[in-house]
């Protein structure tokens, strides 16, 4: 009797494979990396480093793996003697918060009428959408300006949230977590009599949360980083959010920008914690077919 063997993977070819995902996960974290132990940095040390680099100083730049004489300074400084750093923080959330709430409210039932209603020109619609999507903001960046203007609304944190709130992404996203939920169920929940808002609250909401937490998670990813929508829309610098602080760090102050830039990291690295398996989830409902 002839036993057949498996045969495994050639061995040079997965460690070749584990050599080069190692090298670009170093590449990823060294920036990490390099905020970290900047901000650990006296100002002297940075300017001897990195000075050349910048045109402040003559030689060659360079970056040693650790700060010679560790210190708290920058973060000192930041925290508490720069006030403009927390009237910026406490801006991002109030352009942020109101955006995904209203992505939550105007894009679930949008993107479930796209997903399970079936009404002439649903498929234009869909389509209109998705092209909206893939326009950048340099295309639509006139047509909100001139839209905002006439309502009166420049110059005002609204100016900001009404285009994020009614993206078209987050809807293209959501519908593909609709179209996983089983038709059979709805069609089950319509004979024991429940209509199409019942059905949403009830079926839809439940069995498409992977896709709408995907959603909400790159919303808020997207909005949270943002600088050109401000930058756009908002003259007065008391509105501006954390996005636009950072660039205006002077260069005499590069620890300071670095704790800013980590202290800015922070909360986009929590949510992504928190809704990293919603993600993966709601990739994997894009390929479901019922």
């Amino acid at each position: 009797m002839i036993k057949q063997t498996r045969k495994s993977p050639p061995r040079l070819g997965k460690i070749a494979c584990i050599a080069a995902l190692t090298a670009l996960a170093l590449l990823v974290w060294w920036v990490l990396w390099f905020m970290m132990s900047g901000g650990l940095m006296s100002l002297e040390e940075l300017q001897a480093t990195i000075g050349p680099a910048l045109g402040e100083a003559s030689g060659s730049a360079n970056w040693p793996l650790a700060p010679s004489w560790p210190t708290l300074q920058p973060l000192a400084e930041l925290l508490l003697d720069t006030p403009q750093f927390f009237a910026m923080f406490w801006n991002t959330f109030k352009l942020v918060i109101p955006s995904i709430l209203g992505q939550l409210l105007f894009g679930a039932p949008a993107a479930w009428a796209l997903s399970r209603l079936r009404f002439r020109g649903r498929k234009i619609l869909t389509t209109l959408y998705i092209t909206l999507m893939l326009m950048p903001f340099q295309v639509t960046m006139v047509p909100n300006y001139l839209v905002i203007d006439r309502l009166g609304l420049m110059d005002t944190l609204w100016a900001v949230i009404l285009p994020y709130a009614f993206s078209a992404f987050p809807v293209f996203i959501m519908i593909k977590g609709f179209d996983a939920v089983p038709r059979e169920l709805l069609e089950a929940a319509s004979i024991d009599g429940a209509g199409y808002f019942r059905s949403f609250v009830s079926i839809g909401l439940p069995l498409g949360r992977p896709g709408i937490l995907a959603a909400l998670v790159l919303g808020f990813l997207e909005c949270w980083s943002a600088i050109e929508q401000p930058m756009t829309f908002l003259k007065d610098q008391s509105l501006w959010p954390l996005s636009l602080y950072l660039p205006q760090i002077v260069s005499d102050k590069l620890g300071l920008s670095m704790v800013a830039s980590l202290m800015m990291l922070v909360p986009t690295v929590l949510v992504f914690l928190f809704g990293q398996k919603y993600l993966e989830l709601g990739i994997q409902s894009t390929g479901i077919k019922e």
